[in-house]
């Protein structure tokens, strides 16, 4: 089913709703990882990720009764939004049923797009399970997210243009959910050039693709844990599986951690959001055993809530060693905070927040404990601080940082 001529007619018809999402070259991560690295910017599509394609491309192949049936889906929020925005193109309703977690500027964009909305399970496979049950009950076309060969279909268009702008790509490195961006972007890809490398990159909490490639068959994850919301899925798809196993080279699992700095690096360095799950391939890239390749990382969707936000960004910062916090012991005498002040200002410690307990010991005139939250400019700047604090008598002791 996923032919050439199909890949081929996919790509003219999602051209009718997609924006041109040309390659950026990144002197960062190329540097950084000792590769030629490219990325697909698939944020910064109308809808805000890649998804937009398999949704337009599948109702487009449906019959005038099937779409007159109304549409329904099950989505953590990019699907649900590609859905919904296709199907108000079409003329069609759509019903979209989303996880209780997912990010709320998810919710409102899909209700944006005119979608009924509900709102079922503490995950992605919940949520599915209701979506059957509704489509059942009330005769809806259910559209899947991934396990859809036609889908899969419309989502490999990514490929098509990869290939068009970088001819001579050796690696290709792609988020994994539930399959189908990977399932369309490696079956394509291999058609062009047999020799090229698709690498899937999954979260750590949620190595649902890689358990099952492991064990020869699609397996279930007795639960799944990870703050990449939009890949948060514990059954990969059965239909695509076969397609994964035969095109895919390997498959990368990342921590969260690294999708936090990850964050921070396209922030500062690309000036753009990306979302977790959208980040997979870029925390790939750190783990990629390839030296000099021509490398292109395909960045799936940008829908982050700017709560979420704020959190990665705070959580980067502590990760990077630019925001800290001390706790030191000092008498309670007039003209020691301004004495531990002086010595952080010559430092060139920037001062964030201040905890001044007088109670940490019963004796205050031995010892109060005041807690430092810094700011510096790394990890070689940090260790500087805590130097001048040491020479001051003030013993630092590194505390978890709260803000």
């Amino acid at each position: 089913m996923l032919t050439l001529d199909k890949f081929e007619e996919a790509s003219k018809i999602v051209s009718e709703v997609t924006l041109e999402t040309k390659l950026i070259y990144s002197d960062f991560l190329s540097e950084k990882t000792g590769n030629q690295v490219y990325l697909k910017p698939e944020n910064m599509q109308f809808t805000g990720a890649y998804k937009v394609r398999g949704a337009y491309y599948k109702i487009s192949t449906l019959s005038p009764e099937e779409r007159k049936k109304g549409l329904i889906t099950a989505s953590a929020g990019n699907h649900a939004q590609g859905v919904a925005y296709a199907a108000k193109c079409f003329g069609v309703p759509a019903t979209i049923v989303m996880p209780t977690t997912t990010p709320l500027i998810k919710v409102n964009r899909t209700k944006g797009y005119g979608a009924d909305v509900i709102l079922y399970g503490d995950v992605y496979d919940e949520a599915c399970a209701k979506a059957y049950e509704l489509a059942e009950e009330r005769g809806y076309t259910f559209i899947h997210p991934f396990d859809d060969p036609v889908v899969a279909t419309g989502q490999g268009t990514i490929a098509m243009e990869i290939f068009k702008e970088l001819p001579l790509v050796e690696y290709i490195l792609v988020p994994i959910g539930g399959g189908g961006l990977a399932t369309g972007v490696s079956t394509l890809a291999k058609l062009l050039n047999p020799k090229i490398k698709v690498i899937g990159v999954e979260p750590a909490g949620a190595n649902c693709m890689q358990v099952s490639l492991k064990n020869g068959k699609v397996t279930t994850l007795p639960a799944v844990n990870t703050i990449a919301d939009g890949t948060a899925v514990q059954t990969p798809g059965e239909k695509i599986f076969p397609y994964l196993q035969k095109n895919l080279d390997d498959i990368i699992t990342v921590e969260d951690d690294e999708l936090i700095v990850s964050f921070l690096d396209m922030v500062e360095n690309h000036k753009m959001v990306v979302e977790n799950s959208g980040l997979l391939a870029v925390a790939g890239l750190n783990r990629l055993k390839a030296e000099g390749k021509r490398v292109v990382a395909i960045l799936s969707g940008g829908n982050m809530d700017v709560i979420t936000m704020s959190s990665v960004v705070q959580q980067g910062l502590i990760f990077r060693d630019r925001i800290f916090t001390v706790s030191v012991l000092l008498p309670d005498k007039p003209g020691e905070l301004a004495r531990i002040a002086q010595t952080i200002a010559e430092a060139q410690g920037n001062v964030i927040k201040l905890e001044h307990n007088q109670f940490v010991t019963t004796n205050r005139n031995a010892a109060v404990e005041l807690r430092i939250t810094l700011e510096a400019f790394g990890t070689e700047h940090k260790e500087q601080i805590l130097n001048a604090l040491e020479q001051g008598a003030y013993k630092p002791k590194i505390v978890r940082t709260s803000l």
